[in-house]
């Protein structure tokens, strides 16, 4: 897996965001472009918004003994694989927007 953190990673995965369109065909499952965005944003919502309630102290505690070291380790992600639903977009989003 690629390090997100050394320059030359991140400026591959900027120059790939910089260049999707609306008309970009998903690799790697069924979103438009636009709701892949929308995906790419909730954790950032989640962070610097109240957009979205927080978890009561069991389910951070689940997260954190449980699901953390998923989330976090070196192996892929398993294609298909469940997701949160605060991370499920169906409604069609403005790639523009």
């Amino acid at each position: 897996m690629k390090n997100i953190f050394t320059k030359e990673i991140t400026e591959e995965v900027v120059a790939r965001i910089e260049d999707l369109t609306s008309q970009t065909q998903p690799i790697w499952g069924k979103m438009s472009v636009a709701q892949m965005l929308a995906y790419c944003c909730v954790t950032y919502e989640m962070v610097y918004t109240d957009k979205h309630p927080r978890p009561n102290a069991f389910v951070r505690f689940l997260m954190k003994t449980l699901i953390k070291n998923i989330v976090t380790s070196e192996k892929a992600y398993v294609k298909n694989g469940r997701t949160a639903k605060q991370f499920v977009i169906t409604d069609s989003k403005n790639f523009e927007t």
